[in-house]
């Protein structure tokens, strides 16, 4: 099995990538669906949060984290950025894992992991085989934004421009999804990429290398306890 992330920038439409994915039955891990469930409240993260950034950035009545205040207090703010990253990172990222390694063994090809933050944290890289970057023009993008976050114009822009432009993730992956055109469009770029995947025999080699690995540790361990054997019987 082979891993496949996909990214993009804000409002740039991966949802409507990964709900065509999962259509054609494409295992999808979302880390920001991750994201959302280790900060639920009694968990670790949960927490933690809390002592570091106190109760303001919690719902009074539920307990639950208010995403949007806590977005607001980090937004312009580096160290307190890195303090939630610190929190929440491996908890999403041991998750992560976890998911993997569960398809894995459901036979899956390949598994696509959504990650909004692929380029900007670099900790899955070196586990990825391909890379998909869905993109869009900028006015779009806004427009999206607006609509979707009820953020004005300025703010839209301001969120925009924190990210890593999308031009860079382009040139840096493997597939290009341009989705500033109809939701035809976007299907039809998607679907020729997931072609491409299916085609592959990347998963073959790795499932190789795995089992090559296993039966080497297997014999190593076998010789280990031969030898033992042998000296215990002889001496």
């Amino acid at each position: 099995m082979f891993l496949v992330a996909l990214t993009g920038g804000i409002a740039s439409g991966k949802s409507t990538v990964t709900r065509i994915f999962r259509e054609n039955g494409v295992p999808i891990i979302d880390a920001d669906a991750i994201a959302r469930k280790v900060v639920e409240p009694g968990r670790p993260a949960w927490h933690k949060i809390k002592a570091t950034f106190g109760e303001t950035v919690f719902d009074a009545d539920s307990g639950e984290l208010n995403r949007e205040a806590l977005g607001r207090l980090i937004f312009d703010d580096v160290e307190k950025r890195r303090l939630l990253n610190e929190i929440t990172h491996p908890e999403i990222h041991r998750i992560i894992y976890k998911e993997v390694i569960k398809s894995f063994f459901l036979g899956y090809n390949f598994v696509v992991l959504d990650l909004p933050l692929l380029f900007e944290t670099r900790v899955m890289l070196h586990y990825i085989h391909k890379i998909i970057t869905v993109t869009c023009e900028e006015d779009i993008q806004v427009t999206r934004l607006m609509d979707r976050s009820h953020y004005t114009e300025a703010e839209a822009k301001k969120r925009i421009k924190s990210q890593m432009p999308l031009e860079l993730k382009c040139e840096q992956s493997h597939f290009v999804i341009e989705n500033s055109g109809t939701l035809r469009d976007t299907e039809e770029q998607t679907l020729k990429i997931l072609s491409i995947l299916q085609d592959s025999n990347q998963h073959w080699k790795i499932r190789g290398i795995i089992f090559a690995t296993a039966a080497l540790l297997v014999s190593s361990i076998a010789w280990i306890l031969n030898y033992k054997y042998r000296w215990f019987n002889t001496n």
